[in-house]
């Protein structure tokens, strides 16, 4: 496992150019210059066969690998590593999840400060939250921007999902902390994240593996890599299936993931990027607490009729259109999801001279779903192009370095969908249509930025990024009766402009100590989804809502007070106006509705450890900690609760935010035998836990939080064993104490009582709706062979 802090730039920075981010109406941002003074060393794991760096020693410096302080903030050439100068930002590489099942992106990301995960709908449908962006939600991730290779993998309207990852591919993964909108755009709320694939060049070959275990998981997959001073190529190819560990939940997904660069000349370099996704799973239902305490894997549920205690059940219309309906299970119904996504990017990036460049990228994107997943099933593709361009220049100012950046970008979705009821007949067969929806979202983007060297220990960053947003859509509701059938529409034409500034501070006295401090903000418009469901959970107009902000304070320091430790510490606050908070109205909903709260805050404080205790005596052990507390409160929000004729009006201010995990600690305890006859053996033993946390904006109902312990040993043969080198295998159990616990819990609505007054724990717990749970022990293990 390797996590690596940026606060960027550190003295250690790689002078550099960073690759165009075109996301959302965001583009990449430069890397300001790195100091002459400072040590740079970085493994050939680290950078491409073509990457661009250089260094000196510090004087005084300790010798030994243990004395390396490794920073890559830019790559000239090579794969895209964004890292915005300025803002927090952590990395998990290859080492910290490459040796293990890697089922999905939460394997990737589970030992990052500041970053949770809970289960989304589907087996890699991973909801990937940074400092609490995506608790809330229900699918995908949300309030960040996604990228991979520097490619956007956010459509402009927000919406990212997490099934297309598969962790084989990846050579490692950055999270950018905070609001991020200079330089990300559009719904970097929380920030943005960036997957870096494998490089060709340090594949150089071929490579298949197997992974299986409980559950009937079985993953088959092959990398082939090459690589010269003109070109890397990198293919991946994967298909993974299981029989899942809850009822109605086996699934077959696929993935193919190319990425081509091509030096077409010294100053001219072309980088193509493709992927591809299809997922077919089957769907269980979310249950209400009191569910999942009688029956969390939904045991002994395939008939309504003769169900056991604690299955959850849909009610479906009869014939289609209405009036009665009938209880189905999720077997019954045949509920589930058939997706696919498919990405293809360029980017062509010129060298005017050995200062400046320029990147121009265009990327297209299709998200086509077929969604039988509740009493509704939804149809349709969704069609992005996302374009942008930037110029970078690295300057000199007597003796001090400038990295100035400016860019332009544009991303257009158009989209036409179609939702149906689900009758009772098995196999998710389509009943009336119940809607269709058909529209448009563009962002309009320019931004830059200005990061200044200005003494050897001193940088300032100062940037101004803006967005115009254009969001149009026609819902037509349909509506049948005996007498008929009737339809109903409405339009929403919304333009939102936004802008984000942001100035940072980074201070490194020595190579010892690094401080920093960032002011930033952000914005996230509403979607054209969000504008259609309203609080019943049902399609109608909720066309009112605004546009979410946020102003965010990072205070934060990296010290190294000794060989063999390091210690990372964050604060962040972060003052939200009319935030976007969605929650769920019930399973015989179609969908989670979203309301804006005038005002809330975020604060909390990340830590990261990384400690070698016995550095000479027992150097191949490591301890590995990174814990989060992130306290997110409502300051101004009124919640009006109808139902039994009435309504009431109750202050939300002071309760905390529902959906959003407040401590989350990951410990990993781990050994790697350097040399003997034992050489490449090693393994960790890893310690999870979350604790509780709200699930209604009134703070009655709680999701229990947990503690997993999980196990890995794998074994990487030496060189000096000749062939054998070639075989990596490993053997992994998850959640050793066998552990019940949620995997993920959407908000549910406050109910109002006939008295006026609002339900109590008791009730909300046989609220439907929220909760999967997670997977009781499961044992894995793989083998993987290079030529």
């Amino acid at each position: 496992m390797s996590i690596r802090r940026f606060h960027a730039p550190w003295r250690g920075v790689a002078a550099g150019v960073l690759i165009l981010a075109a996301a959302q109406g965001a583009v990449a941002q430069p890397v300001a210059p790195y100091s002459p003074q400072q040590k740079k060393r970085v493994p050939a794991s680290a950078l491409s066969s073509s990457a661009h760096s250089s260094g000196t020693a510090v004087p005084g410096a300790p010798d030994g690998p243990q004395s390396e302080r490794i920073t890559v903030t830019g790559m000239a050439r090579g794969p895209a590593t964004v890292r915005p100068a300025g803002q927090t930002t952590y990395s998990a590489e290859r080492s910290s999840f490459g040796n293990q099942v890697g089922q999905s992106v939460a394997d990737m990301v589970v030992t990052i400060p500041g970053v949770s995960f809970v289960a989304g709908n589907g087996p890699r449908d991973v909801v990937v939250s940074v400092r609490g962006s995506g608790d809330r939600q229900s699918y995908g991730l949300k309030n960040i921007q996604v990228l991979e290779d520097g490619f956007p993998v956010t459509q402009p309207d927000g919406t990212a999902r997490s099934d297309l990852i598969d962790p084989h591919a990846y050579e490692g993964v950055d999270v950018f902390q905070g609001p991020a909108s200079t330089v990300y755009g559009n719904y970097a709320i929380n920030g943005a994240i960036n997957f870096r694939t494998r490089s060709g060049a340090d594949i150089h070959g071929l490579e298949l593996g197997s992974d299986f275990g409980s559950f009937g998981m079985f993953n088959n997959y092959v990398t082939l890599g090459v690589g010269g001073r003109s070109y890397d190529l990198t293919i991946f190819g994967s298909d993974v299936r299981g029989n899942g560990f809850t009822a109605n939940s086996s699934y077959a997904t696929s993935t193919e993931n190319v990425r081509l660069r091509v030096n077409l000349t010294d100053r001219d370099r072309l980088i193509l990027k493709f992927v591809n996704n299809v997922t077919d799973a089957f769907l269980p239902l979310r249950l209400s607490l009191a569910q999942y305490r009688l029956n969390p894997y939904q045991q002994g549920c395939a008939d309504a009729a003769s169900a056991a205690a604690g299955c959850a059940t849909v009610n479906l219309l009869v014939n289609g259109r209405y009036g009665a309906t009938a209880a189905l299970t999720p077997q019954q119904a045949g509920l589930g999801r058939f997706d696919r996504r498919s990405i293809v990017g360029l980017r062509w990036e010129h060298d005017f001279d050995s200062r400046t460049t320029w990147r121009n990228q265009f990327t297209y994107d299709q998200r086509h779903i077929d969604q039988p997943t509740s009493v509704a099933s939804y149809v349709g593709p969704y069609n992005s192009y996302n374009a942008s361009s930037d110029v970078t220049n690295r300057a000199r100012l007597g003796a001090t370095s400038l990295t100035s950046f400016g860019g332009v970008s544009f991303d257009y979705l158009d989209f036409g969908s179609q939702t149906y009821n689900v009758t009772p007949a098995g196999g998710a067969t389509r009943g009336g249509l119940n809607g269709t929806s058909y529209g448009h979202q563009w962002n309009l983007g320019a931004r830059f930025q200005e990061d200044w060297q200005f003494a050897p220990q001193w940088h300032a960053v100062v940037g101004l990024g803006g967005t115009y947003s254009d969001l149009g859509a026609v819902q037509n509701l349909y509506r049948y009766s005996a007498a008929g059938e009737s339809m109903t529409a409405i339009t929403a034409n919304r333009f939102f402009f936004n802008l984000a500034p942001e100035a940072a501070l980074i201070y490194a006295p020595d190579r010892d100590w690094t401080l920093h401090a960032r002011v930033g903000t952000a914005y996230a418009t509403p979607t054209t989804s969000n504008l259609f469901v309203t609080p019943q959970g049902n399609y109608g107009n909720n066309t009112h809502l605004k546009s979410e902000t946020s102003l965010g304070i990072d205070l934060g320091a990296d010290w190294h007070p000794f060989t063999g430790l390091d210690l990372e510490a964050t604060g962040f606050y972060e003052f939200y106006r009319n935030e976007l908070v969605s929650q769920s109205a019930g399973v015989n909903t179609i969908s989670s509705f979203t309301f804006n709260a005038p005002a809330s805050q975020h604060r909390g404080v990340e830590l990261g450890a990384d400690w070698t205790p016995l550095r000479h005596a027992l150097p191949g052990g490591r301890i590995r900690l990174s814990y989060t507390y992130d306290n997110q409160v409502y300051t101004d929000y009124t919640e009006v609760l109808s139902g039994n004729g009435l309504s009431r009006s109750f202050d939300r201010g002071g309760k905390s935010i529902p959906g959003v995990v407040p401590n989350f600690l990951n410990a990993r305890f781990l050994y790697d035998q350097p040399d003997g006859p034992l050489e490449g053996l090693g393994g960790y033993a890893e310690v999870t836990w979350r604790s509780d946390y709200w699930l209604d904006n009134a703070n009655r109902l709680r999701a229990p939080g947990y503690a997993l312990v999980n196990l890995e040993l794998h074994y990487d043969p030496p060189k000096r064993f000749g062939w054998v080198q070639r075989l990596h295998s490993y053997i992994e159990v998850q959640n050793l104490a066998n552990q019940t616990y949620v995997a993920g819990a959407t908000n549910i609505a406050d109910v109002l009582q006939a008295d006026g007054s609002q339900a109590g724990a008791a009730l909300l717990a046989t609220r439907t709706g929220s909760i999967y749970a997670g997977s009781p022990r499961a044992v894995f293990g793989g083998v993987r062979v290079r030529f």
